[in-house]
């Protein structure tokens, strides 16, 4: 095995989305299992020869998976809950994964601060655990009968501690001294596997701020993990952050190399001196594995030029920064791409071809005819990008430094009494949170328009005709507040940047999310303006139909943001607030046009929230700032209201508080009143909209049931700061749910005013 180069490990989900197809077929019943092995099988020597092809040294198996790592892991520790015992198999698999009719499924969470969600494994003192190494046995034959020799992946003792939960609500890492004699087993098994195999353990946990009773673990974990088997050669893999404190401790364990992250952990450089004194290998992440851009070959050659100043150049190993899961397939299949555009972008599998040409120039080795020529390709591509009149806006760049207003003007007190006696609305005032059910019916005009079968003309008649049945059931409803249902768009991020210069757009980057859900992410390559009005006509349109007010629907900076593939030549603050002048622009046309109360959405604030507790005031210093910006023009009379989705909103409160809209919604149909809690604790002034009742379940929520949420929101906030709304948009939800369970609320609403002589 050349130990020149490595990749963390490969997306899985297939260049054409193969996995996501054949598993919902199976899920359907319309194909058996055999099917599903069949093609994953055939996924799996694809990926590793692709990797072999473009000359990468050390190549995973056992980073595949049906549905996701963690999950793997779990039910090769035999963590399974009791709810699933008695099932096996793949049965045993997609049912903890998924649920079925006697089972609800795991919990999913966001893997660190990507947008990946793996599933949670389910801990208790009491279980009893047992390996099941088959999967990362058979892997490793796998690759071995295709003729690669790869190096195993396995989520590492204290990462998959620090992610599980304990259903008891205990410490999980209690559970050390049960799930490590595991670990051991599995390595002695593998040791059995060849003369020399390398493991690759992934500890992401150590890039977060680590408790000393939870540091002092990682002496005794890998002194035991390496002296488990002489064959098996030990790599502890960091990504997305630094590790420095974990490192100073692995140094001094008998592992073969260390894996760090130098472009999101630029921390690690302090590590480097202990690396050196060790003798031990560095896996160094120097190549992007989060982000689509094309490597700049000559800086990354320099970056590793630097590290090699302190660490000798034979023990390092260059590597991607992270696994390439984050990243889309190939650009093989973009063939509507601007040419321009595309020269810049490179995915998974573009990714290898670079990592082995870095590794080349760093180590000096000689380049083909071919490799030159990729080289020089590569320095015109950056060139290009970087002088590009697409990249830079003068005038964007001319209003962002001259920004002279911040934020609205009047303080929350004065604006809400303005806005009370302009809108008029009583306490338990009734909405939605913004979107209606996408029919078929919808999601067809919009597919025709877009392919040019049926013209613009007959596409605004179809969502017109959509937004008039909407209002319409709406105003017989009973709902005081509404909202025009947004047929014409496809995502709450993708809409906006599909109108916004300086976004693009791919056809084929598609990045698992989780299980066989797939997202496509759109990509900010240059200076971000707006160039006409993005809602003004939907919303206007639908306000005519209606003498109740019609709330206008925005999404924050931070959300469009936070769910795009960001540049990387500028920091993320700059980015997000030439986006937030485009919003700004967006609410001060919408209150011009007489709409009232404008929504701007931050759903994905908390998801940027930075790995390390030190950077966190950095980031919600922007983030707060811009979403204030973005709402600047409005006027005092017009209402500012947003949307959280879940979250823990414990230790953000006040930086909510900061935000300063004049009403949040939030999701808490399925955490009871815990959340709200929070808000009356620190004396939250603004009006909240808590959901009454969960969209994310197909169940119709009875009048009763509702009266007697809201009844419990009463005993938490006073009648006069709450709002009564679901708890997310309905957009995946369909009519004959949507419109029982509004009815409901509504009567609900009617009979707590009732009872409350209101």
């Amino acid at each position: 095995m050349s130990h020149k180069n490595y990749v963390i490990g490969f997306p899985r989900i297939g260049e054409q989305r193969e996995l996501k197809k054949v598993l919902e077929k199976y899920w359907a019943k319309e194909t058996d299992f055999a099917e599903v092995k069949k093609v994953a099988s055939e996924l799996k020597a694809r990926h590793w020869h692709y990797q072999k092809e473009a000359g990468i040294g050390f190549i995973a198996s056992n980073d595949f998976s049906l549905y996701d790592n963690m999950l793997d892991t779990a039910v090769m520790l035999g963590a399974i809950p009791e709810r699933f015992k008695g099932l096996q198999n793949e049965e045993l698999y997609f049912a903890m994964a998924r649920g079925n009719k006697d089972a609800v499924a795991m919990e999913m969470t966001k893997w660190f601060n990507t947008n990946y969600h793996y599933i949670v494994p389910e801990l208790h003192p009491n279980d009893s655990y047992a390996l099941d190494a088959g999967k990362v046995i058979n892997d490793y034959k796998e690759a071995q009968a295709q003729g690669v020799t790869t190096k195993i992946n396995l989520i590492g003792p204290l990462t998959f501690l620090g992610l599980s939960k304990r259903t008891d609500r205990g410490d999980t890492y209690e559970l050390f001294g049960k799930i490590l004699p595991l670990y051991e087993q599995l390595i002695k098994e593998i040791g059995t596997l060849d003369e020399e195999v390398f493991v690759q353990i992934d500890e992401p946990i150590f890039v977060k701020d680590i408790e000393p009773k939870h540091l002092s673990l990682i002496k005794p974990c890998y002194d035991a993990l390496c002296n488990a088997s002489d064959n098996v050669k030990i790599i502890v893999s960091t990504y997305f952050e630094h590790a420095v404190e974990a490192t100073a401790v692995l140094v001094h364990t008998p592992v073969w190399g260390i894996g760090l992250d130098f472009l999101y952990g630029e921390k690690n450089f302090e590590s480097l001196e202990a690396i050196a004194h060790s003798g031990k290998k560095l896996i160094a992440g120097v190549l992007d594995g989060r982000n689509i851009w094309k490597n700049d070959i000559d800086a990354t050659v320099a970056l590793l030029e630097k590290i090699a100043q302190v660490v000798n150049t034979s023990n390092i190993i260059v590597s991607t920064s992270s696994s390439l899961l984050h990243t889309p397939f190939t650009l093989k299949y973009e063939e509507k791409m601007d040419a321009e555009v595309k020269n810049w972008l490179s995915y998974a599998v573009e990714k290898l071809d670079e990592l082995s040409l870095i590794s080349k120039c760093f180590f000096g080795e000689s380049l083909s005819e071919a490799e030159t020529a990729a080289l020089a390709s590569n320095r015109a591509a950056n060139k290009s990008r970087r002088n590009s009149v697409r990249i830079h806006d003068k005038a964007v760049q001319e209003r962002t430094a001259t920004i002279s207003k911040w934020e609205r003007e009047g303080v929350y007190e004065e604006r809400i009494n303005i806005q009370h006696d302009a809108l008029k609305y009583q306490p338990l005032a009734t909405t939605t949170i913004g979107s209606f059910p996408q029919t078929p019916k919808v999601r067809k005009a919009r597919r025709d328009f877009k392919q040019g079968i049926i013209d613009e003309a007959a596409y605004v008649k179809a969502m017109r005709d959509y937004i008039d049945e909407c209002v319409a059931f709406q105003e017989a409803c009973g709902l005081e507040i509404l909202v025009h249902g947004e047929p014409e768009r496809n995502d709450m991020v993708e809409y906006f940047g599909e109108q916004l210069k300086g976004y693009g757009f791919s056809q084929n980057g598609w990045v698992q999310s989780y299980g066989s859900r797939c997202v496509k992410p759109p990509f900010i390559y240059g200076d971000i303006s707006r160039p006409k009005p993005m809602t003004v006509e939907w919303i206007t349109y639908a306000q005519s139909k209606t003498d109740k007010i019609m709330k206008g629907m925005l999404t924050g900076p931070v959300t469009i943001l936070n769910w795009s593939f960001v540049r990387d030549d500028l920091p993320r603050s700059e980015v997000s607030k030439q986006i937030a002048l485009a919003i700004c622009d967006e609410v001060n046309d919408l209150q011009h046009a007489g709409i009232k109360i404008i929504q701007v959405d931050e759903a994905a604030f908390k998801e940027g929230y930075p790995l390390r507790n030190a950077n966190i005031p950095e980031y919600e210093n922007w983030a707060v700032r811009d979403f204030k910006l973005a709402v600047s023009s409005a006027r005092k009379e017009t209402q500012i209201h947003t949307h959280m989705c879940y979250s823990e909103f414990n230790d953000i409160i006040r930086t909510i508080e900061a935000m300063d809209a004049d009403v949040i919604s939030i999701e808490t149909a399925r955490s009871g009143n815990e959340l709200l809690k929070i808000f009356a604790e620190v004396g939250y002034k603004q009006e909240v909209g808590p959901g009454v009742y969960d969209i994310h379940s197909p169940r119709i929520p009875s009048v009763e049931e509702i009266v007697a949420q809201i009844h419990k929101l009463l005993e938490v906030l006073p009648k006069e700061q709450l709002w009564i709304n679901p708890d997310c948009g309905l957009k995946t939800r369909k009519w004959e749910e949507v419109k029982p369970s509004l009815e409901n609320m509504v009567k609900a609403v009617q009979i707590v005013r009732e009872e409350l002589g209101a």
